[in-house]
């Protein structure tokens, strides 16, 4: 039911030197699916990250946050499908441990050099034992092969890939995500990974994954629920040209965004039972921070996004969530738009206002939503979907 999402194709992905994808069939929750990947890391890569809010973080995501703050060399990543290792405590940090222990055996490295991710179910314990037994039927594999062996919801993989022109050459972009529920800011992609050829220090690459995650994963919301697991990482492999002067690591981060963004949208076009892909813009804030919240307070709302769903322009509801958004507005200067159509007007229904223009609007399954406040010059964009019948089904029988 994805919005307006097709399959990546393999021919698209561009292979990024000083990564080595490798999947396996492990059966961490059922058998004959891809459920384990390895990316293998050149010596020197530079690795950074940003993780979950959730105080109620798995287990994968403290064992990161503590093997980057060593600041050492990180040698490879593993991530399992079907168990988040989240909520199972102390237990859950030695089964995490001894994957990384596992892997690091398998390729030569410290334990701490390794980066675990887990996703799927949460309280149930890893079953760390097939995960390792599955290294030894890991397969070179593709990005969208890769992009695959991470999904749980997901209907499909999500990849995207481009290129960037730097003084001393030109750079690949690659990255994959997963993620359909459970998706608000402070993570909102459950996992993505984002790789570069590009030589970048790795002190610069942590600011940049900080501003890339504000811009794409840090904009979407399919419910409002912040999981426990949410990761997104960059790689800067140094195996293609340097970025050192501000010029290119401008570009370079115009690229990692321009990637993060596509995979951020394809979370949100694949959302769980979603069949409206829609932009929420809040214009002429006061702050962007300001116009953020107005923004969440109409996408995150249950009331909105079922009448989204069922194309109905009861817009009463938009405006309300604009006024419980938490920012001192005053109302009677704004104004609010469904695509082209002008629905209130300076506070009030706007005397030109026909219905069916928004039905219309509405009807398409790609729509924007467009607030403007009339207090200033600042702006947010949001993304979300609708909510159907399908996301109540899909969650109420997730374990089943």
């Amino acid at each position: 039911m994805a919005v307006n999402l097709q399959k990546p194709v393999a021919e698209s992905l561009h292979a990024v030197p000083g990564v080595e994808l490798r999947i396996a069939m492990a059966g961490v929750k059922k058998p004959g699916r891809k459920d384990v990947l390895v990316m293998r890391l050149a010596e020197g890569a530079s690795v950074a990250g940003v993780f979950t809010k959730n105080r109620f973080c798995a287990a994968p995501v403290i064992v990161c946050r503590k093997h980057l703050k060593a600041r050492g060399a990180i040698r490879a990543l593993v991530v399992n499908t079907g168990n988040a290792n989240a909520g199972t405590g102390a237990d859950g940090m030695k089964r995490a441990m001894a994957v990384c222990r596992a892997l690091a055996k398998e390729i030569g490295c410290k334990p701490e050099q390794i980066l675990p991710f887990s996703t799927g179910v949460i309280m149930e314990p890893l079953p760390s034992d097939r995960i390792i037994a599955g290294f030894s039927q890991l397969k070179d594999a593709g990005w969208g092969d890769a992009a695959e062996a991470i999904m749980t919801t997901d209907t499909l993989p999500k990849a995207f890939s481009t290129t960037v022109k730097l003084a001393k050459g030109e750079a690949r972009v690659t990255g994959i995500a997963k993620g359909a529920g459970m998706i608000h800011p402070n993570m909102a992609t459950m996992l993505g990974f984002v790789a570069t050829d590009a030589a970048v220090p790795q002190k610069i690459l942590f600011s940049m994954v900080k501003r890339a995650a504000d811009r794409s994963f840090n904009a979407i919301t399919v419910d409002g629920d912040t999981s426990t697991n949410d990761s997104f990482i960059v790689i800067a492999t140094g195996k293609g040209p340097a970025a050192t002067s501000p010029k290119d690591l401008a570009a370079l981060e115009r690229a990692i965004i321009e990637v993060s963004q596509n995979l951020a949208q394809a979370i949100i076009r694949d959302g769980e039972g979603a069949t409206k892909f829609v932009t929420v813009r809040v214009e002429k804030g006061r702050s962007e921070a300001e116009c953020r919240k107005v923004a969440y307070a109409i996408a995150h709302s249950p009331l909105v996004k079922t009448a989204f769903f069922a194309s109905d322009p009861n817009l009463g509801r938009i405006l309300a969530a604009v006024g419980y958004a938490g920012v001192d507005l005053d109302t009677e200067k704004i104004d609010l738009h469904i695509d082209d159509v002008l629905v209130a007007k300076r506070g009030g229904r706007n005397p030109a206002y026909r219905e069916e223009d928004a039905i219309a609007a509405m009807k398409k399954p790609e729509f924007t939503v467009r607030v403007v406040l009339n207090r200033g010059k600042a702006a947010a964009t949001v993304w979300t979907c609708d909510f159907s019948f399908d996301y109540v089904k899909i969650n109420a029988e997730y374990r089943t």
